[in-house]
């Protein structure tokens, strides 16, 4: 007999972002961003929810979704139709994924050449992966590492962590106190979105 398929909803401390955990297996070992349906396939669970008008991007990761919704909606009055929908998608046996978005270009600052590559880089990530990613999932989103030069780390924030409030703490008062602690030279941690307002 197999296990019954679960889905529940978690608050994330972003307030436009909800979590929903699933109790299988989504996408073991990576994880995708969809920001707009079209980079989603048209039969898996990723383009099923872009057709709801509220949901804005969907970041996927091992057991768990992480939805935006729109401004003007509260989580509380669609939360239990999306976690109801999910459930019901996943146990007709539907895909979860058949298509990835496409990768992003490494970023680096403007008018420069990409980030080299350093020994210092596999120091940072191993930090980020001991230390910091494991609380970023818990709370349904993702910090990548895109580079160090000139004393500045650069990182992606995804999913809840994405326009997340607090995000700007996490990193300032979290992630770059940690790394100048642990790494000589590095002086600043950069995300991703804030490169993108510059």
């Amino acid at each position: 007999m197999s296990t019954p398929l679960h889905v529940y909803a978690e608050t994330t401390p972003n307030p436009a972002t909800m979590k929903f955990v699933v109790n299988l297996p989504l996408l073991p070992n990576q994880s995708a961003e969809f920001t707009s349906a079209e980079m989603a396939g048209t039969d898996d669970l990723i383009g099923a929810l872009f057709r709801f008008s509220y949901i804005k991007s969907v970041y996927i990761a091992s057991n768990f979704v992480t939805l935006t919704k729109v401004e003007g909606i509260e989580w509380y009055e669609y939360m239990n139709e999306i976690r109801t929908y999910i459930r019901d998608f996943l146990e007709a046996g539907n895909p979860v994924l058949t298509k990835m978005p496409p990768k992003k270009l490494a970023i680096h600052p403007v008018g420069q050449e990409p980030l080299p590559e350093s020994e210092i880089d596999a120091k940072i990530t191993e930090i980020l992966d001991e230390y910091i990613r494991p609380a970023v999932e818990q709370d349904g989103g993702e910090i990548a590492y895109r580079g160090f030069k000139d004393g500045i780390v650069y990182v992606a924030m995804r999913g809840s962590c994405a326009g997340c409030p607090s995000s700007t703490l996490t990193l300032k008062a979290g992630i770059e106190q940690l790394l100048k602690r642990m790494i000589p030279g590095v002086e600043q941690v950069v995300a991703e979105n804030d490169l993108e307002q510059v």
